[in-house]
C-alpha cells in the first residue's frame, strides 16, 4: 500500500476517534429532572427549558412524575435535580443528606374547580376546608390524583383537618394518575377536583370544568428546587444541576417564568428574592 494511503487512513482513524469522543461529551452534558406533572401539563418547561439548554448548551431530559416519585427517583440517584411542590418533604430530603440545599423559584396556588351544575353549592368561596366538608355530606363525586403526588398530599392534609375519613368512600375516587388526566376524569364525570390553576388553565377548554373555590391561604403553593448531593452519587451531573438551579432562579430564569402567560394570563410567580 501506498503511504499516501496510509496517511489518509491515519486521518480517517483520527476524525472517528474526534467524534467518538465529541458525542461522549455531548452525552456528559444531560441533565435528568425529576419534576412535577404540573410544571410539564401547563406547558411551562416547554417555553423556558429551550432558553437554558440554548445558553448553557445542555440537553435537559425532563421526567414528569407525582412529587413523591420525583424525590424517590432523586433519593435513589436516578435524576441529577429535582424540582417539586411540598415544602415539607422537601425540607426532609434536604436533613436527610440528599441535597445540600433547597432553593425557592416560584409559586401560584391550588384551586378546587367542578361542573358548571356544582351540585355541592361551592360558587364563589374561599375556604377550602369549608368547601371539602361540603362535598363529603354531598357526597358529591371527588376525583383524587391519588399518585403521591404534592397535589395528592395537599389534598390528604385538608381531610385529615377536618376529620373526615375519604378512603372507600364511594364518592371519593383516587385515579392514580397525573393532573392532567384527573381532570380530564373529573370533566367526565362531572366531579370535582383539586388542581394547581396552572394546568387547570391549560385543560379548562377540554374538560368543561369551572374554578368554584380559591384565594385560601392554605392554597398556596410554592415549588422549590434541588440538586442531587454529589457526595452521595458521585456520578451525579452536579455541575449542570447548579447551573440549572442558578439560572431559573437568576435574571434570565426569573424572567421566562414571569414570561409565560398563556392566553395573557400568568400562571407562575417568581418568588420574591427577599424571600429567597
Amino acid at each position: 500500500m501506498t503511504r499516501a494511503f496510509f496517511s489518509f487512513f491515519r486521518l480517517a482513524t483520527a476524525f472517528a476517534l474526534l467524534l467518538i469522543l465529541h458525542s461522549a461529551s455531548l452525552e456528559a452534558r444531560d441533565l435528568r429532572l425529576a419534576t412535577t406533572t404540573s410544571t410539564d401539563n401547563s406547558g411551562l418547561l416547554r417555553a423556558i427549558l429551550p432558553q437554558f439548554e440554548q445558553q448553557q448548551g445542555v440537553r435537559v431530559q425532563v421526567i414528569s412524575v407525582g412529587t413523591g416519585k420525583a424525590l424517590k427517583l432523586a433519593e435513589n440517584g436516578d435524576v441529577d435535580v429535582v424540582l417539586v411542590h411540598d415544602r415539607q418533604a422537601e425540607e426532609a430530603f434536604v436533613a436527610a443528606g440528599h441535597s445540600g440545599e433547597r432553593r425557592d423559584v416560584m409559586y401560584n396556588d391550588f384551586v378546587l374547580v367542578g361542573p358548571k351544575s356544582d351540585p355541592a353549592g361551592l360558587r364563589g368561596g374561599q375556604d377550602i376546608l369549608a368547601a371539602l366538608r361540603r362535598i363529603a355530606a354531598a357526597k358529591a363525586p371527588f376525583v383524587s390524583r391519588g399518585d403521591d403526588s404534592g397535589t395528592e398530599r395537599k389534598e390528604k392534609s385538608y381531610w385529615q383537618q377536618l376529620g373526615i375519613m375519604v378512603t372507600g368512600a364511594p364518592w371519593h375516587v383516587s385515579a392514580g394518575r397525573g393532573m392532567g388526566e384527573v381532570l380530564t376524569m373529573a370533566g367526565e364525570m362531572q366531579a370535582y377536583t383539586l388542581s394547581d390553576r396552572a394546568t387547570f388553565a391549560s385543560y379548562q377548554a377540554k374538560t368543561g370544568l369551572e374554578i368554584l373555590v380559591q384565594g385560601d391561604a392554605r392554597m398556596f403553593n410554592p415549588y422549590g428546587i434541588m440538586a442531587v448531593s454529589p457526595a452521595k452519587y458521585p456520578d451525579i451531573n452536579s455541575r449542570d444541576a447548579m447551573t440549572l438551579i442558578d439560572w431559573l432562579t437568576g435574571d434570565d430564569g426569573r424572567a421566562a417564568i414571569s414570561a409565560f402567560r398563556p392566553k395573557g394570563e400568568q400562571l407562575f410567580f417568581v418568588t420574591p428574592a427577599s424571600a429567597r
